[in-house]
């Protein structure tokens, strides 16, 4: 059990106890000191603390952690010639210990679950469980169109998702993928989209990412835009966690809020390899899309922070529109939490008796913190990540006072696999 006392939560002083995985009290400041207790407590004294709901990564590539900065000042077609060389070289290991540096910068950034997509999850997942970190993920086909891999690539995705039910505990989520539409044949979307539905599991792609994607869609499909072409296919729905969504039609909106597609906003890799930064946040949002927001790999947007992502998320839509009333505070918190918890069929994302126990804890003596602002404009706009102090996962801490064990174990034996590899 976990106890937090003198925490505040929406500017009240609480204390919170921590049962297993879950919230199970929040009452004012001083409560505690009557409950009856049976069992270890650790107690943590949160006097100046703020409390805020861990958060949820919805795209990343967490085994591109060490690949920063080798595609630089590139367009996305280039860029992803050039990762697609360098991958063909990666092994499980280099996965392994690449996702346990993503998983020490998101803990440090105050992500407790990540919804991933790359080669090698078994890998993955057991960095990630090891580390403590709620996680989706799976199996990620792209046979581009070569039928015997293809063939290939559906016996390994049968065999992993039956390995996964047998084994994976409560933070890992099984998930599908396949990479876009122009990687991934037109056989093996219906395959994949059609076994994701009949279990009952998520499908993670990417869409609409470039204007190029588009263009091809167009050009090799009579006209159909890529949503458009996973309609005619029968892959929109309420399983589907579509990547980016960054340049749609009306007629695209319209039939993602149909089907109940989530879309994931991934600022800082679409600005930066100049994919387009015109989101259609206010369209999609008030034609009923279920929003959420993701950093993507560190290949393309360099890191995993899902604050800064905020911030930029907001200063762009503000920008372009010429509107400052453009994606508000609160709508922007829901994306990074609540938003990414209801995609993934989580109880997370709030601060309420009975939610999972995913929680960050933010110091605010510092400057940034002095004002008399809001919170959570000063949390957003004002602060860093570094401000987050300790971070609690499915009710433990993954990060004490800024300590989380076995980091300068994981970083040592990043360098050994950056030079093994790169």
């Amino acid at each position: 059990m976990i106890l937090l006392r003198n925490i505040q939560i929406d500017d009240k002083p609480c204390d919170v106890l921590i049962e297993k995985d879950v919230i199970t009290k929040i009452a004012p400041a001083g409560s505690s000191r009557g409950w009856e207790i049976a069992g270890d407590v650790e107690m943590m004294d949160c006097s100046g603390k703020v409390a805020v709901p861990g958060f949820i990564n919805m795209h990343t590539h967490a085994g591109m952690a060490l690949m920063r900065g080798i595609g630089e000042d590139m367009v996305f077609q280039d860029w992803i010639q050039k990762i697609w060389a360098i991958e063909e070289k990666f092994d499980a290991e280099f996965v392994y210990w690449s996702t346990k540096v993503a998983c020490l910068e998101m803990i440090r950034t105050g992500t407790t679950t990540f919804n991933d997509q790359y080669w090698f999850f078994p890998a993955a997942h057991k960095a990630a469980t090891e580390m403590g970190v709620r996680h989706s993920l799976g199996y990620d086909m792209m046979d581009r169109g070569d039928p015997a891999e293809a063939e290939r690539q559906k016996d390994q995705c049968l065999r992993w998702y039956e390995h996964a039910r047998e084994i994976w505990q409560e933070r890992s989520i099984y998930e599908v993928a396949f990479h876009a539409v122009y990687s991934v044949s037109e056989p093996m979307i219906r395959w994949i989209s059609e076994f994701a539905r009949e279990r009952g599991l998520n499908l993670h792609i990417h869409l609409s990412e470039t204007r190029k994607e588009v263009e091809d869609c167009k050009a090799a499909h009579g006209g159909l835009t890529p949503v458009e072409y996973l309609e005619e296919l029968g892959v929109l729905g309420p399983n589907l966690l579509a990547a980016h969504t960054l340049w749609l039609t009306e007629h695209d909106i319209e039939l993602l809020a149909r089907r109940g597609v989530h879309c994931i906003h991934n600022i800082n890799s679409n600005a930066k390899i100049s994919s387009g930064y015109k989101f259609l946040y206010n369209e999609l949002r008030d034609a009923g899309v279920n929003i959420c927001i993701g950093t993507d790999g560190c290949a393309s947007s360099n890191n995993l922070d899902i604050l800064e992502a905020m911030k930029t998320s907001a200063l762009f839509q503000k920008a372009w529109r010429d509107d400052p009333k453009s994606l508000p505070l609160d709508e922007l918190i829901a994306m990074a939490t609540v938003n990414g918890a209801k995609a993934l069929k989580i109880n997370a994302g709030r601060l309420e008796e009975g939610a999972l126990a995913d929680i960050s804890i933010v110091d605010t003596d510092n400057t940034f913190f002095l004002s008399p602002g809001s919170f959570l404009a000063n949390f957003i706009y004002s602060a860093h990540s570094d401000c987050i102090d300790s971070v609690i996962c499915g009710g433990r801490f993954v990060m004490r006072h800024r300590e989380i064990e076995g980091e300068r174990e994981i970083l040592a034996e990043a360098r050994k696999e950056i030079q093994r590899m790169l």
